[in-house]
């Protein structure tokens, strides 16, 4: 058993930001899947948006992210995140890490980058490789400080709480105190005890076939959480990045929709450009708009992909702005200063999670949920480019300020009993795992993608039903493995999905519904419980 002040269940710029933060107060556990620096934060590529310049504002920042947002982004979160975002730019930049400036400028005249939805340029960048270099000098400060002890290769499967002690639901007196956790390489549960349980685990893009994110990306935040009785929120927002590099060997390499904001053009396979159909903005629209563009284009054509072209921009620029991109695409025989880039639509970012408030507080007492984990209300039905990082760093910031409150209130650990395996065995058929695993990807891709509709909703419910009851016995009869917890959330997020996306009866952001195309300006926030009897 592990006892300490807080407990930090994720190690990307949220969960090592709120660590650095909390470390002056407490002792600190940053629990991670795998090595610490497998984290989404480390495949962000384009940068995060602050407001900098003197052409820009605060008010023109937040107007582009509820405009993106359809209608659905709470107002006050979005001005809290915009006008504490330079202050947190600040102070990653004290701690090291090295933004592009312009050149032959001042060390603070930063060359900031415009990306789709973006009235003005805004987006702090390290070229094309802006969430590593966040990463890397995060990861170096946090090991300097005594205060925080990392557990690398760990992976929590649930949420101690007072209802889990009672075995039962405790409504409004819920309250974290910890989490079983597996050590992976030891084969054994650790029992952790906090007075602050922090989930910043990220997203759950590997829920479906085709993602930009991450194997690690697999929900656990957001599944804990919804066992555990907290409340969630917009799971049926998805957004699905517009462009990934389509190649065999290219496992989800995200190509920046920054080359868009420097010019690069879509083009179908016969190299004629689309995107004016579909919005005034052209490629500069936002997200949602451009990758259902896609997803119409493919779909018209039966083409399993279209072009980004940046050829007509002189080749040294290119490579100087996007030398990663350029580097893992030359890897694929495609010289992007000479050739069309071949990309399609994948599952990028969840813009629903864990109903969080402006201190990033859960509906359960001492649980926070922060970063892609968290739903704050910030992106609404859909967020704006490079958000996602700024409202990690506020929220992180604010989570730090409240839940320090509840160490300070130093309230004894209850009696918790150890993992306890029961008449679990192990398991020699690891192929249920893989062949559940495949499945809940494949229909989820299919039925619950970009584009749906009532009837591919009501298949795709049909099938998780069955997977989650034959997934719960599974978990009871076996062992648990990293595997198996991964499945099971997998299972869980996908039904809080199909669920979320039934209960809207419109179409708005990146939720499009063909049976119900219009939008229903009474529509608000999807939210779902546990113990509810319906969302």
């Amino acid at each position: 058993m592990i006892k300490t002040d807080y407990l930090v269940i994720g190690s990307g710029i949220a969960g090592l930001s709120f660590a650095l933060k909390a470390a002056g107060k407490g002792t600190v556990a940053v629990v991670s899947k795998k090595q610490l620096s497998d984290a989404a934060t480390n495949y962000a590529q384009g940068g995060i948006a602050a407001v900098w310049s003197r052409e820009d504002s605060f008010e023109e920042h937040i107007q582009d992210t509820c405009e993106a947002g359809a209608g659905l982004c709470n107002p006050e979160v979005a001005g809290v995140v915009v006008r504490e975002g330079p202050q947190r730019i600040k102070e990653l930049v004290e701690i090291g890490v090295n933004f592009a400036v312009t050149e032959g400028k001042t060390e603070n005249d930063f060359e900031l980058g415009l990306e789709g939805g973006h009235s003005k340029r805004r987006i702090f960048h390290s070229g094309d490789a802006t969430g590593a270099a966040i990463e890397k000098t995060l990861i170096e400060s946090a090991k300097k400080n005594s205060n925080i002890i990392f557990y690398e290769n760990h992976i929590a499967i649930d949420l101690i709480t007072t209802g889990k002690l009672k075995r039962k639901f405790a409504g409004k007196d819920e309250k974290c105190w910890g989490a079983y956790v597996l050590d992976t390489k030891g084969k054994k549960v650790i029992t952790f005890l906090a007075r602050a349980v922090v989930l910043a685990a990220g997203g759950a893009g590997k829920v479906y076939l085709y993602t930009t994110n991450p194997d690690i990306s697999t929900g656990d935040g957001m599944a804990m959480a919804y066992r555990c009785g907290a409340t969630l929120a917009n799971m049926e927002f998805v957004q699905f990045h517009p462009t990934c590099l389509f190649h065999p060997r290219a496992k989800s390499f995200l190509i920046s929709e920054a080359l868009r904001g420097e010019g690069a053009r879509l083009l179908k396979k016969d190299g004629s450009p689309f995107m004016e159909k579909y919005h005034k903005l052209k490629e500069l629209a936002p997200r949602d708009i451009v990758a259902r563009a896609i997803d119409a284009e493919l779909k018209e054509s039966g083409d399993d992909h279209v072009y980004l072209d940046i050829t007509h921009r002189p080749a040294d620029f290119v490579k100087k702005r996007f030398p990663n991109i350029y580097q893992k695409c030359l890897e694929f025989g495609i010289d992007i200063t000479k050739n069309y880039i071949p990309v399609v639509p994948a599952a990028h970012y969840f813009c629903g999670g864990v109903v969080s408030d402006l201190h990033g507080q859960t509906s359960v007492r001492n649980l926070f949920a922060i970063g892609e984990t968290a739903f704050t209300g910030l992106h609404g039905a859909n967020r704006l480019a490079s958000n996602s990082l700024l409202e990690a760093l506020v929220f992180a910031h604010r989570a730090g300020e409240k839940a320090s409150e509840c160490v300070s209130e130093n309230d004894e650990f209850p009696s918790v009993p150890q993992w306890d395996i029961g008449h679990a065995t192990d398991s020699s058929e690891s192929v249920v795992v893989s062949q559940n695993w495949e499945e809940i990807r494949h229909f989820m891709w299919n039925y619950v993608g970009i584009v749906r509709s009532n009837k591919r909703l009501e298949r795709a419910k049909r099938r998780i039903d069955l997977l989650l009851a034959e997934i719960s016995e599974y978990y009871w009869d076996f062992i648990v493995t990293s595997d198996l917890i991964e499945l099971r959330n997998i299972a869980a997020v996908a039904d809080l999905v199909i669920r979320s996306a039934q209960g809207r009866k419109e179409s708005r952001g990146l939720h499009y519904n063909i049976d119900f195309p219009g939008l229903d300006k009474s529509a608000k926030d999807t939210y779902i419980r546990r113990f509810d009897n319906k969302p």
